[in-house]
């Protein structure tokens, strides 16, 4: 089988229905009264966000990512939010998990990653977000993240390159993924899949430990910095082994 036949057929393999009548948004009506109750007029609105709004998911990935946007009254801390709707959360029968911006939960047979935010005026679409694992909060602006990455032309490779990453265990947030490969691949003709794939395996293996990656909507938002020194190494490493394999089976399955 040749290389793009076979990458081709683990995507339509790993397909996610994005429709309107996708199953996965069911999650979102089953969550929304939780969140009302816990923001209640400061709700400006609960949309689908990450990877799935972006066209970049797979069905053996995590399902769907919420993001949650408060009014830019809400006189709480970011990390106040955060940790208030992590409580809210856990009672109401949820087993949250804290991660960097967003909190995890179960719900039913789906996986949910919720980012609460804050707006950081009332009509405009930045927004303020809590960062755990360095205490700190940054600008950002999900529809324009959403925009940036849909519109690259790169979703089958970061696709690919997603699962890649899941399938060796490697930790590799998944918006600096997306914008190494976008980065990886600038110039390169669409559709050549396999090549393509090859080429951003070999930007990470050569590239990541010291290229600076920059959030699109805040130049001041350093992505990269989402990694640690020893993470990227991690990154390096595999990237390198799959460059060296013998099969795109040993690559990804």
């Amino acid at each position: 089988m040749a290389a793009d036949e076979y990458l081709r057929a683990i995507l339509a393999r790993e397909r996610v229905d994005t429709s309107a009548s996708s199953p996965v948004l069911g999650v979102q009506r089953i969550i929304a009264p939780i969140v009302r109750d816990w923001a209640g007029s400061a709700l400006c609105g609960m949309s689908p966000s990450g990877s799935f709004a972006k066209g970049t998911a797979n069905n053996s990935g995590t399902d769907i990512d919420l993001f949650v946007s408060l009014s830019s009254s809400v006189t709480m801390t970011l990390k106040e939010i955060y940790e208030s709707l992590f409580a809210t959360l856990q009672k109401n029968g949820y087993s949250p998990r804290r991660q960097n911006v967003s909190i995890g939960i179960r719900v039913g047979a789906y996986d949910v990653d919720m980012v609460p935010a804050k707006r950081q005026d009332q009509h405009g679409a930045d927004h303020s977000l809590y960062r755990r694992r360095l205490d700190t909060w940054t600008k950002t602006n999900v529809a324009n993240h959403i925009a940036f990455v849909s519109r690259s032309g790169r979703a089958e490779e970061i696709r690919i390159l997603k699962l890649w990453r899941k399938q060796k265990g490697i930790d590799f947030p998944s918006f600096y993924l997306e914008l190494s490969t976008i980065t990886a691949l600038d110039g390169r003709r669409v559709g050549n899949l396999a090549a393509n794939v090859q080429a951003a395996l070999e930007y990470f293996r050569d590239r990541i430990a010291i290229a600076r990656v920059l959030d699109p909507a805040n130049g001041n938002n350093v992505i990269s910095g989402d990694l640690t020194v020893a993470g990227k190494a991690a990154v390096a490493a595999a990237a390198r082994a799959a460059t060296t394999a013998e099969s795109w089976g040993e690559v990804v399955r």
